[in-house]
Order: structure tokens, then C-alpha cells, then sequence
């Protein structure tokens, strides 16, 4: 079996835990707050982060080298995870993806004036097609635009900035420091609202709390092995493959059905992503590659990123290798 077959199978499969992940925030969010879900989520989550923190043996402090920049990620990532579990709970899956598959668009636009990218028409013409498909699933105008909508754009918003953010500084902070500030300002900040918002939670729901938590983490494992098998212009589209779950988890077990005008709207939304993709992919078409760049995805409710894993391996590697 070629690499690039392993990668894409593990990425299928990280996907796939991704959208029972999400079923279970869809689930636990008729009865609990977002931010209940999100707080407890991640604090459970947390001994697994700091398993893979421990692995950590680079010298140096905790103190961020662009601390806005990390002020920043932190922002963009409680937004995209609010806005996620908010939206999970309140629409049908398919189309919270279709608007969650906006983030490769949001990541070009941004790539401009945060990382120097120069963008040509061909992923320009991408953008707006993008945004056209986007329109298409929103349905301004129509009765049934909620706020659960405009959480799901916002959660692709945030997911989008938070990439643009680590794209830029990852080289310069350490993996520890990119994990452990969002960690801190997720329980802060979440911690202090649940005062406000806390239902008591029967061990039942207790325990599918967890599960969320281990989900996360498993699919974030999925990831990293994938994108260490396969190249990334052939593990990213893979994300694509969540419509189909949500397609089939919305029909077995709540009664979903996804309608013509979101499936029109998510194929023109995941044929411009494809087709950015592909533009990346070619090399001179772009300096920084920041869609393919991107490895995680954003709200899961807890701060493992992929991307800084992946990061810390590489690292590893070329001090091991005495030719380096």
C-alpha cells in the first residue's frame, strides 16, 4: 500500500471521528449551554494534551515570543469552538459543515495580509465562487436564517485566523506555548461564564463528555499520522468527506434530510476548496501554502493542534539526523 493511500485512509478515518465527535456535541446540546459543552470538553481532554506536552524536550521558557499573535490564537480558537458546538446544536450537521468547509477560502483571503501571500486570479476567481456557495446555503432573506448560521460562519472565521496565526509564528514558538495559552484562556474565560450558564450533569452525560474529549484527541492522532504518511494535497480533501457523515448521521439519528439548496451550496463551496488546493499543490502558484497547511480542524474543544505536533516530529528528526 503507497503512502499516499495510507495518508488518505487515515484522513478518512480521522474525519470520520471527527463527525461522531460531533454527534455527540449535537446530542449533549439540547440540555447543556455551548459553553458548558466546550469547558468540560476541554477540561477533560487536558490530561491527554499533556501527555503529548511532556514529549516536549526542547529548552526554553513559556513566555510567547509575539504575545498578540498568541493573544490572537486564543481569541480566534474560543470563537471557532463556540460557534461550532452552538451551531452543531441547533442545525442539521450537513449544513453546518457546508459552511465550516468556508475556512479554505477565509485562509486565502487572510493569507494576504498576514503571511505576504500573493493570490493570482485563478484562486481569486476560487474565493468568490467559494462565497457564491456560501450565499447559496445561508439563503439571505429566507425565514430560516438563525443565528445557528451565523455561529457555524463564525466558527469558520475563527478556525481560519487561528491557521493564518499559527502558519505565521510556528517556526518561532514552541509547541508547548501555541498549547498551553489557549488551554489557559479556554478555562478562564469559559470557567467564569459557567457560572452563569451550569446544568447539573447526570454521570451519563458526564461520561459522553469524556467521549468527546477522547474523540478529539483520537482524531487528532488521525491526523498526524496521516499527514505523516501522505503528502498534504492529498490528505486535505479528505475533510470533504464529513458531508457524507453528516449526510448519514443526520438521517439515522435525528431525522435530517439535506435539501437541494445545501447540497448545491456545499458542491460549489468544496469544488472552489478542491480547486485552491490543487492551485497550492502546483508550487509556483504559491509562496506559503496556507490552505495545505492547515491540519486541524477547528472546534473540537480542546487546543491539540496537529500542526504543532507535526512541527515538534520534524524537529526531532533533523536534530537525530547527524546529517542534518
Amino acid at each position: 500500500m503507497g503512502r499516499n493511500l495510507q495518508g488518505s485512509l487515515f484522513g478518512l478515518l480521522a474525519f470520520g471521528i471527527f463527525s461522531t465527535h460531533d454527534v455527540f456535541v449535537k446530542f449533549l446540546g439540547g440540555s447543556y449551554s455551548p459553553v458548558q459543552l466546550l469547558f468540560f470538553s476541554g477540561l477533560l481532554g487536558f490530561p491527554l494534551v499533556v501527555l503529548m506536552m511532556m514529549g516536549d524536550a526542547s529548552e526554553g521558557h513559556l513566555r510567547p515570543v509575539h504575545p498578540w499573535w498568541i493573544a490572537g490564537r486564543c481569541a480566534s480558537m474560543i470563537c471557532s469552538a463556540l460557534g461550532a458546538f452552538y451551531a452543531f446544536t441547533i442545525l442539521p450537521l450537513a449544513q453546518v459543515y457546508a459552511i465550516l468547509f468556508a475556512a479554505p477560502l477565509i485562509i486565502t483571503v487572510l493569507a494576504i495580509p498576514v503571511l505576504g501571500e500573493k493570490v493570482g486570479f485563478h484562486r481569486w476567481a476560487a474565493v468568490m465562487v467559494g462565497l457564491i456557495g456560501v450565499i447559496i446555503v445561508l439563503r439571505p432573506g429566507d425565514a430560516h436564517l438563525s443565528l445557528g448560521h451565523l455561529a457555524a460562519l463564525i466558527s469558520a472565521i475563527g478556525g481560519a485566523t487561528n491557521s493564518v496565526i499559527v502558519r505565521k509564528i510556528g517556526r518561532e514558538e514552541r509547541s508547548v506555548v501555541l498549547l498551553i495559552y489557549p488551554m489557559m484562556t479556554s478555562f478562564l474565560l469559559l470557567g467564569g461564564a459557567l457560572f452563569f450558564v451550569y446544568e447539573p450533569m447526570p454521570a451519563a452525560d458526564f461520561g459522553r463528555m469524556a467521549l468527546i474529549a477522547a474523540l478529539a484527541f483520537l482524531a487528532m492522532l488521525g491526523l498526524i499520522r496521516a499527514y505523516r504518511f501522505g503528502e498534504a494535497a492529498i490528505v486535505a480533501p479528505m475533510q470533504y468527506s464529513q458531508i457524507l457523515w453528516a449526510t448519514g448521521y443526520g438521517y439515522l439519528i435525528f431525522d435530517e434530510t439535506i435539501d437541494r439548496t445545501t447540497a448545491l451550496g456545499a458542491s460549489v463551496i468544496i469544488a472552489s476548496g478542491l480547486y485552491i488546493i490543487f492551485r497550492e499543490s502546483r508550487g509556483p502558484t504559491s509562496n506559503t501554502t496556507p490552505v495545505l497547511r492547515t491540519r486541524t480542524r477547528g472546534g473540537t474543544g480542546n487546543s491539540l493542534r496537529a500542526g504543532a505536533i507535526l512541527r515538534r516530529m520534524q524537529s526531532r528528526e533533523e536534530d537525530s539526523d547527524p546529517e542534518a
